[in-house]
């Protein structure tokens, strides 16, 4: 009997016997070298890596293809915003909408084999800048899944809601879109492009009505230029249009 495998490097196909493969990979999650490995299968030093190699290509998981394991917004994602349809699903725990930041934390996990998961998360500014950070991906053990999930959201000084993917897409893609008509592009950008296909196919809008009480709304943060952005917001909604507050505590 053989097994077959797909070779990363060459697009090709790589035959070895069952056995073979099987006593290869154990000893490769034992940590082995492939020059151990090889002296203790006898097999040439190169047969192995070629197996190593072949192995890495077809257990390789496409995590923005793989079905989502969990996704979590910050409770008071909703404050100051207005969303249209019917969307029983997408719950929230609002609080004093007054002191509301209009930042809003998403986290979204994805399966990426062998009991890991991939995990992306994202700082939106729901009021006016879209996002401002991301993080990932970062490929986790599945275990590990729960404190990776605390220590995101323990800035929020509330728990986490647990989210369908459609909220999430709402609300990151669409934050993105809201800042990009007034012309902010999100912070980290290339980082952005890294994350994107996290958050899978989108075509928009969203039912989402972004800006506090629908108008741009910006809050100042520590890394943040105001003066670029208020006269950026003044050449895209206009005098009056949009409100701001600078020099807010951290």
């Amino acid at each position: 009997m053989s097994s077959w495998l797909g070779d990363g490097q060459t697009g090709g196909m790589v035959q070895g016997g069952g056995v073979e493969l099987d006593r290869v990979r154990e000893l490769r999650q034992r940590g082995l070298t492939p020059k151990e490995i090889a002296r203790a299968v006898g097999l040439p030093p190169a047969r192995v890596t070629q197996l190593i190699k072949a192995m890495a290509a077809a257990e390789a998981v496409d995590p923005t293809r793989s079905p989502v394991v969990e996704c979590w917004v910050s409770s008071g994602w909703s404050a100051g915003l207005t969303v249209t349809g019917h969307h029983p699903e997408w719950l929230d725990e609002p609080g004093d909408d007054n002191a509301s930041s209009g930042l809003v934390g998403v986290l979204l996990a994805r399966e990426a084999g062998r009991s890991r998961v991939s995990v992306c998360a994202w700082l939106v500014d729901v009021y006016c800048l879209g996002v401002k950070n991301d993080l990932g991906p970062t490929r986790t053990y599945r275990a590990d899944l729960p404190m990776t999930v605390r220590n995101f959201f323990a800035v929020f000084g509330t728990r986490p809601l647990a989210a369908p993917l459609e909220l999430a897409q709402h609300l990151v893609l669409g934050a993105v879109d809201y800042a990009r008509s007034l012309g902010f592009e999100p912070a980290a950008e290339a980082d952005f492009a890294d994350t994107r296909g996290h958050l899978g196919p989108w075509e928009g809008p969203s039912a989402i009505r972004f800006g506090r009480d629908g108008q741009p709304f910006f809050i100042s943060g520590p890394n943040d230029n105001p003066s670029r952005i208020l006269q950026q917001l003044e050449r895209a909604a206009g005098p009056g249009n949009f409100h701001y507050m600078i020099g807010v505590p951290e």
